[in-house]
């Protein structure tokens, strides 16, 4: 997969920018601020149908302007791609894939596969458990389309059921309905997850060990209500507290990623180093995972990730993207010095833009 031009008006703070890629490594210098960040988000976008950074996608719009609009250019599997986006503010996005639109933009979830390693992967650690089902249905999202399929209408029968809880139905037939809806698409959620956990750990275990260069034990436990039983009968039992409180209880959307150094929890005994570690070796993995499954390299896209990591560690990572696993990457970095420094290792050809008030130029 390799992205080689990239379009871009109105998209948050950037107004206009026309860059063509190589196919090896792309990165974008700056200071801070400056839209190096945004950049790497639009490529995101373009994978995603969303925003990395901002769900609102009206907000995604330059202020004082209408619209925004992207188009990236791919060869995939040696075919041409063009995939584009337009939103006006008020109206819903417009996505195409050769100039056809799609009548389901969830249609174009996985087709440019796509890992992104940035600061904000430190919620996966510090944040809340849906910060870590996010990760795993976003991976698992890039390659199941029924996996995709069963996740949304899941949270829309869920929404259905929190709506009759919220206005305190007593009609057990409506309950019913929703209860089984939501067992049925839970089981095939549960089993997924189960599965790519089993095979994501020792792909991730590895990275770790490559990376810290020490005989530290990682690991990740997955928990869910599915594991207690049948998920109708739990529904079922738990309507009287769920209407007190006004949601649902029980259910796939409060499974759990727990991860672990050693015996205990990253997020109490971990280091700024052990932790950094630990998610780029998660995303590392992800990217590994996803090649596999889709047979082509994801684009991988590394925002700011060498800060709080040492001198090894850095080397280590670099040593990784640069081996023939790795396809196009694109990285950011403040350190302009520092950059080059590390290009200077790496066989790859590579292109370096300048990101600054004058917009964005190649060097």
């Amino acid at each position: 997969m390799v992205l080689t031009k990239l379009s871009i008006v109105n998209f948050k703070n950037i107004a206009d920018a026309s860059l063509d890629f190589c196919a090896g490594i792309n990165c974008f210098i700056g200071n801070n601020g400056m839209g190096k960040t945004n950049l790497l988000d639009a490529i995101y976008y373009l994978s995603f149908c969303k925003s990395h950074t901002n769900a609102i996608d009206s907000q995604n719009v330059k202020h004082d302007e209408g619209f925004l609009m992207l188009q990236g250019n791919y060869i995939h599997q040696q075919q041409e791609e063009e995939i584009y986006v337009g939103l006006k503010r008020g109206q819903k996005k417009l996505f195409k894939r050769n100039k056809n639109a799609y009548e389901r933009i969830s249609d174009h979830i996985g087709l440019i596969p796509l890992v992104l390693v940035s600061p904000s992967d430190a919620v996966l650690i510090d944040g809340g458990s849906d910060e870590r089902r996010k990760f795993i249905d976003g991976v698992l999202s890039q390659y199941d389309k029924k996996y995709l399929d069963c996740l949304l209408k899941y949270n829309h029968v869920l929404q259905q059921r929190n709506a009759l809880l919220k206005s305190n139905a007593v009609e057990e037939t409506m309950y019913e309905v929703c209860e089984m809806q939501m067992a049925h698409f839970a089981d095939y959620i549960y089993a997924q997850r189960t599965q790519f956990i089993s095979q994501f750990l020792p792909v991730f275990q590895q990275y770790y060990v490559a990376i810290a260069n020490v005989n530290e034990q990682v690991s990740i436990s997955y928990k869910s209500h599915i594991e207690d039983g049948d998920l109708t009968i739990q529904l079922k039992q738990s309507r009287a507290k769920d209407t007190l409180l006004g949601f649902t209880t029980k259910g796939i959307h409060k499974d759990e990623l727990e991860f672990y150094l050693g015996d205990y929890l990253v997020k109490r005994v971990g280091s700024q180093g052990q932790n950094k570690t630990f998610l780029v070796a998660l995303k590392l993995a992800q990217f590994e995972f996803l090649k596999q499954v889709h047979a082509c390299n994801p684009l991988l896209l590394l925002d700011d990730i060498f800060d709080k990591l040492d001198a090894n560690r850095v080397s280590k990572i670099i040593q990784m993207v640069s081996g023939d696993n790795f396809g196009q990457i694109f990285i950011t970095d403040t350190n302009r010095e520092h950059l080059v420094s590390i290009l200077q290792q790496l066989p790859q050809e590579n292109r370096i833009f300048l990101v600054n008030e004058d917009g964005i130029n190649k060097e």
